[in-house]
């Protein structure tokens, strides 16, 4: 268990998958976050998603809890781990009800500490979308910084957007600690 201020990240249990499900099956969360048309997942596939885990592949996910009463509230986690260049690609997601409640900037600077201290990363990177703005504050607030934008890289909502590349180094990581 990593352990942050407001939240703690933990292994994913069997019953989490019902409310992964909803959260990342609510539009305004899955707009956020895939590439392609927004739509549903069955809940079957997140079952799938939920076998396939393991400690011995390069992707590392945990689950999201707030402190004070174990609520699962999302996920998070390293998508991509480029052990030569010490390069680990993150994402999360919250249910949008923990929305601008600190708990995402939380999440993100304790699974930050795991990559910096514990896999000895020297960079952490992500992608996001340019009308994610809440998300780009976030991020902002964990020390990411604006790498790169991909133009137009993105069609939502009937218009084109751009995808913004942040990284942050270890020795930028800001230690609340």
């Amino acid at each position: 268990m990593l352990k942050g201020r407001l939240v703690y990240l933990r292994e994913y249990r069997k019953s989490d998958i019902a409310l992964a499900h909803k959260y990342i099956n609510d539009y305004e969360v899955r707009r956020m976050l895939v590439p392609g048309i927004p739509f549903p997942l069955r809940l079957e596939e997140e079952e799938k998603w939920y076998d396939s885990q393991s400690a011995f592949k390069d992707t590392y996910n945990f689950a999201i809890s707030k402190i004070e009463d174990d609520e699962y509230i999302g996920g998070c986690g390293i998508n991509e781990v480029d052990w030569k260049n010490r390069v680990a690609t993150v994402g999360i997601f919250l249910g949008r009800q923990f929305w601008n409640e600190g708990f995402g900037t939380d999440a993100m600077k304790t699974l930050l500490k795991f990559i910096f201290d514990q896999m000895n990363m020297n960079k952490a990177k992500l992608n996001v979308y340019s009308f994610n703005k809440r998300a780009i504050k976030s991020y902002s607030k964990c020390g990411f910084q604006i790498e790169g934008t991909l133009r137009q890289e993105i069609f939502r909502d009937g218009a084109f957007h751009e995808e913004i590349i942040m990284g942050i180094l270890k020795t930028e990581l800001q230690r609340d600690d």
